[in-house]
């Protein structure tokens, strides 16, 4: 363990606290916004939120991008466009962060949680077509749960830490099972599956930009889509379903406060500017811990499954050893360098210790050692 802090201390070129992400501001970010503060548009409308769409969705590869406040509003919004209503259920990962789940429950929906593959650690298409052939039925063109008699209308699976699912495969499964593939794509700007960008496999995929994430503002997310439909509606229904007017208030539905704000957006095209070279510097990171560790007995580096090309956003280990876990965690933190544990299974939360669940072997197993280490940019 001695070794691995003194690693890190050596890499970051400190004997100071090295959190596990902070992020850079190294570009043209305080020009941006000192253009948008004495522009005076510093609330939803303003040049640097279009800018900010259309070089993201060039970014990704898609047609269409629409910015939110945050990632779980670009969710929660993309859910809403995926015709997902009150009572009906969204099969999702158990291992994943706690958004994925509150974006479904905002609807008054429920999650359903599958297993994920033990090298992606993202939802595993043998797992979710198991659960759907032993659960549910079509019936005109609709998936019941045979269980619960509800309607399961969506599924989320979630690119853990930057690293793509199988997601062409789940793609074909919900196809076939007439249920809508909404992408949860909030760790993974940067990250290609077979030389296509996550979040443009579905018709509906969200990001995210809080302060951790590879590209930040502060907070924000992005809704991306090929839909122009949809695309429309998003950008509606995140402006309080406001019918576009002069000078009157009038909405033609219950909408939502979700756009982005000018300031944001003028962080982030800053951001945007530099995102190759946090990527770089992310893979030089990853490739460093992976010579590191390649002959650690006790820890094996969590490297970018096959067909992915990772953004490496969080950089993981794991504690092959599950009692030995809690030690690393409390000795590096303790030595100057944070780390931290994934998350706890939704399905052990409270709030979701109800929801129908599959077999969750590979979740738990990863629960009890994934340990995510250092991840910062250097420049």
């Amino acid at each position: 363990m001695q070794k691995i802090v003194e690693f890190i201390q050596n890499y970051y070129e400190t004997k100071e606290f090295i959190p596990l992400h902070e992020p850079r501001f190294n570009g043209n970010e305080k020009k941006y916004l000192n253009d948008c503060i004495d522009s005076t548009f510093v609330s939803s409308v303003g040049k640097y939120v279009d800018k900010f769409e259309e070089e993201f969705a060039k970014k990704v590869g898609s047609k269409y991008a629409i910015a939110t406040v945050n990632g779980t509003s670009a969710l929660h919004i993309s859910l809403i466009l995926a015709d997902v209503e009150k009572d009906d259920e969204v099969i999702t990962q158990a291992l994943t962060f706690v958004a994925t789940c509150n974006a479904i429950s905002y609807i008054g929906a429920k999650p359903i949680f599958v297993d994920v593959d033990l090298d992606t650690m993202g939802l595993s298409p043998k797992s979710l077509e198991s659960f759907l052939k032993n659960n549910c039925e079509v019936i005109d063109n609709k998936c019941f749960n045979k269980t619960t008699s509800k309607i399961i209308k969506a599924c989320v699976p979630m690119h853990t830490f930057g690293h793509s699912c199988r997601i062409d495969e789940i793609k074909t499964i919900c196809e076939a099972w007439c249920i809508s593939l909404v992408e949860d794509a909030a760790e993974s700007l940067g990250t290609y599956y077979k030389k296509q960008h996550t979040g443009t496999f579905s018709k509906l995929g969200a990001f995210s930009f809080n302060g951790n994430k590879i590209i930040t503002s502060g907070g924000g997310g992005v809704i991306v889509t090929d839909d122009e439909i949809l695309a429309k509606r998003a950008k509606h229904l995140t402006t309080t379903a406001k019918v576009p007017h002069k000078w009157e208030y009038v909405h033609d539905e219950i909408g939502f406060n979700y756009r982005m704000p000018n300031l944001n957006a003028a962080l982030l095209v800053a951001q945007v500017e530099q995102l190759d070279v946090f990527l770089k510097s992310k893979r030089d990171l990853a490739t460093s811990y992976e010579e590191f560790f390649k002959d650690n007995g006790k820890v094996d580096f969590v490297k970018e499954p096959k067909d992915s090309k990772s953004n490496y956003w969080l950089q993981a280990v794991i504690v092959k050893d599950l009692n030995k876990r809690d030690e690393f965690l409390d000795y590096t933190n303790k030595n100057g360098v944070m780390t931290r544990p994934i998350w706890k299974l939704m399905n052990e939360l409270d709030m979701f210790k109800d929801c129908q669940c599959s077999s969750l072997e590979n979740s738990k197993y990863l629960e009890q050692r994934v340990v995510n280490i250092s991840s910062s940019v250097i420049l």
